[in-house]
């Protein structure tokens, strides 16, 4: 299969000039901050090479994304239910204290021009997505768009969803993805997911798809595929390889990898998905790891400090947050957890 070369498109989001960073409306609401202030924010977002050390933060648009019946996640809405006033807080508050990078997954937050049919009561025109790209990077963070296309992750995608691995499906995901990689103004990495294509993480699902073998391998260098037609650098959760270690023997270099893990236990001899970030480094792969205060409050500063440890300079990119909450207020407190532990991990 043959690849066009991606386009990195480093410092796209850079753009914006500090007049139109003194026109966004949040600048007033939060004060001198040196990240919220226009002309400063400019200044220094300007001075930062094209290779900075990326420190992200994922947070949820949509949240159809699950299709559990019995583990605590929330189900599937047909009603745009982000808590927009939080989302616009917690951006804020993320360019406050140092973070550069939003992936921001979309699923079902969005009206695709492509397929309206996707569309659920009150999610975001394109326009307004396109307003919020904006506002994002006049702070200076780096939007980044996550599409799951993982069977265990797609409820967004509607009746799609039980069409994998079809002509029809394959178009729709390829509409999508040139879609919003032509609303990000063709984003340096593009997120596809990609994790937990396995039946112990569905079994509490009603209606399970796997794709195991041959077919995963070639509906996943189709994804791969369209991203960099698209001009992007496709992303991916890492998560495959735990089980498929010959996974390193094919996929591209291409990708950026990001390996997770939540616990507190970074033995690499004793813990095999620890010892992934290490496999990925030897392997050649550029990373993001990626920690989360989903389980405890170390485990973001554990993961940088092991990274920095044990991985190459030069292919570690940058450290991800995945707070694993959707944008409620009720977890407010959470997300905002997150972001102090990013800050606290930065050097």
């Amino acid at each position: 299969m043959t690849r066009p070369a991606f386009n990195p498109n480093r410092r796209r989001f850079l753009a914006t000039g500090a007049a139109a960073l003194a026109a966004s409306p949040l600048l007033s609401a939060f004060g001198s901050s040196p990240f919220l202030n226009a002309a400063v924010a400019a200044e220094e977002i300007a001075k930062k090479p094209a290779d900075a050390r990326i420190w992200g933060i994922l947070l949820h648009l949509g949240h159809n994304m699950w299709g559990d019946t019995e583990r605590a996640y929330t189900p599937p809405t047909d009603k745009f239910d982000c808590d927009v006033a939080l989302w616009e807080e917690l951006s804020a508050k993320s360019a406050e204290s140092g973070l550069n990078m939003l992936v921001i997954d979309i699923g079902e937050a969005i009206q695709y021009k492509s397929h309206p049919e996707l569309a659920i009561d009150g999610a975001w025109s394109v326009d307004r997505l396109r307003a919020d790209l904006k506002r994002l990077r006049e702070m200076g963070i780096e939007p980044i768009p996550k599409l799951n296309f993982s069977t265990c992750h797609d409820f967004w995608l509607g009746k799609y969803e039980r069409m994998v691995s079809t002509p029809e499906y394959y178009k729709v995901c390829a509409d999508l993805i040139a879609e919003v990689a032509e609303i990000f103004d063709q984003p340096r990495f593009f997120h596809l997911g990609y994790d937990e294509e396995n039946y112990p993480v569905q079994r509490t699902y009603d209606y399970v798809v796997i794709r195991q073998g041959e077919l995963w391998k070639r509906d996943f260098l189709f994804f791969v595929e369209q991203v960099e037609k698209a001009g992007s650098r496709p992303w991916i959760w890492a998560d495959y390889y735990w089980d498929h270690p010959e996974f390193l023997d094919w996929a591209p270099k291409s990708i950026l990898m990001s390996n997770w893990y939540y616990g507190k236990d970074f033995n690499p001899e004793t813990n095999k998905v620890a010892k992934a970030y290490i496999d990925f480094d030897k392997a050649g792969f550029d990373q993001i790891p990626t920690g989360s205060n989903w389980s405890n409050d170390e485990n973001f500063g554990l993961t940088v400090d092991f990274c920095r440890k044990n991985l190459s300079e030069e292919r570690l990119k940058g450290f991800l947050t995945a707070p694993w909450k959707f944008t409620f207020a009720a977890d407010r407190q959470h997300h905002l957890n997150a972001i102090a532990q990013v800050k606290a991990a930065m050097y």
